[in-house]
């Protein structure tokens, strides 16, 4: 009985041991997956502007230490949504958006971006430099990013003409009055991990 009994706690301690070495493994990887995020969008016409979000599908960010070093997130573009209209007006919308006028859903059902360089520009902020993913489109994009405790924010301007996105766009069409639809759209990230 006392064999057993020890053999039990040597097991025991072994898989505990197997656990923290692992949760180390994982630390110094230095990749913190992105458990909660919360992406809003606005997007800004002649007339007015609209507001909505969509989901991440999946999301790491990486360090080196306790230092921001990169981080790649997949966009689920299925979940686009108007949160600023109701009803008929608001399904309209979120259908158009994902049409081919805009960001074609159908066929690219994900987006993605991956961070390519960081600089530290103070004790929580980052200069980011990565590369998104739009329709298959991959183009370089500038932000800042600030880290505190397990919660990071990121404010990105995108111009979806960068992504072959130009319905309503000023810059393509002449005369669109009030119908036109500026190029920049602005996401507005918080993530905690």
């Amino acid at each position: 009985m006392k064999k057993l009994v020890l053999s039990s706690i040597v097991i025991g301690a072994a898989l505990v041991l197997q656990s923290f070495q692992s949760k180390s493994l994982d630390l110094q990887a230095g990749n913190k997956e992105i458990t909660k995020s919360q992406v809003v969008w606005k997007a800004y016409k002649v007339t007015g502007s609209h507001s909505g979000s969509v989901g991440l599908k999946s999301g790491a960010l990486t360090f080196d230490g306790n230092k921001l070093s990169g981080g790649s997130f997949i966009i689920d573009m299925t979940t686009l949504a108007c949160t600023d209209l109701e009803g008929d007006y608001k399904n309209k919308l979120e259908g158009h958006l994902k049409s081919d006028d805009f960001f074609g859903v159908e066929k690219h059902g994900t987006s993605a971006l991956n961070i390519t360089k960081v600089k530290s520009t103070g004790k929580n902020s980052y200069q980011v430099k990565g590369d998104l993913k739009i329709k298959g489109i991959s183009k370089s994009i500038d932000f800042q990013v600030s880290i505190y405790g397990n919660k990071a924010s990121a404010n990105l301007k995108v111009d979806r003409t960068d992504f072959g996105i130009k319905y309503g766009s000023g810059s393509y069409f002449e005369d669109l009055q009030d119908k036109m639809i500026y190029d920049e759209f602005d996401l507005n990230i918080d993530l905690e991990f």
